[in-house]
């Protein structure tokens, strides 16, 4: 056996059987319009990273002094023509972004990583008391040397990651404000056309509809 092979633990020859009574757990996931939500815009927000390719001189940068870098991402869903939509921020009309950024807590990070780029200011006049439901971890993502290549899996003698990326389900309430900075888009894009696009939304985002397969979607009307 060669490492890296893949190896045969067991072979029963019978019938495969998923939990009791050979059904697959069922997550159900309410997803509300996207018309009962509002949108507005607030300051810009600075950004660090120009291109892809400034992300990685920042994380090498950086590695030296603090080590892995985790970020954190949310995937927030919301419906649209009879279909699941996933909610993505777009800077500079050219890349797109799950909501999230990096640091080091995970599920009360995220809550102030998306309230920074999702919420009204704090103070302001349109400011929104409703806390972000952080839910399932769907995936982990690793960036194993410095350069874009992930990997949904750790590899094979890696021993020092350079990032690791987590992935989780962000539940919507029937209604709350969107407030986003004025040099992003928010974006409503179907599954359909995120399912495999690498080229346009890279692994992560093209990975999600695999994820997301074992949740069953309850659209809510209008």
């Amino acid at each position: 056996m060669r490492e890296g092979e893949a190896v045969v633990l067991a072979n029963s020859g019978g019938d495969e059987h998923q939990g009791d009574g050979g059904s697959l757990v069922d997550y159900a996931v309410d997803i509300y319009p996207l018309s009962r939500y509002y949108f507005g815009t607030k300051d810009a927000l600075s950004t660090k990273d120009e291109t892809p390719a400034d992300s990685l001189l920042r994380l090498k940068s950086n590695y030296e002094v603090r080590g892995l870098r985790t970020s954190v991402q949310g995937v927030i869903l919301v419906e649209l023509f009879k279909h699941p939509h996933l909610l993505l921020l777009q800077v500079k009309n050219t890349t797109f972004n799950l909501p999230g950024g990096r640091l080091r807590q995970d599920l009360e990070g995220l809550q102030r990583k998306l309230s920074r780029k999702l919420s009204p200011d704090e103070g302001s006049d349109n400011s929104d008391e409703i806390e972000w439901e952080v839910g399932d971890l769907l995936g982990m993502w690793w960036r194993p040397e410095f350069e874009a290549l992930l990997y949904p899996y750790l590899p094979p003698n890696t021993k020092q990651p350079k990032e690791c990326t987590k992935l989780f389900m962000v539940k919507l309430p029937v209604c709350r404000k969107f407030i986003v900075p004025k040099n992003m888009k928010l974006l409503a894009v179907p599954l359909c056309q995120v399912h495999g696009n690498h080229k346009t939304y890279g692994s992560i985002i093209a990975g999600i509809p695999q994820l997301l397969s074992k949740y069953s979607f309850n659209m809510i009307e209008a």
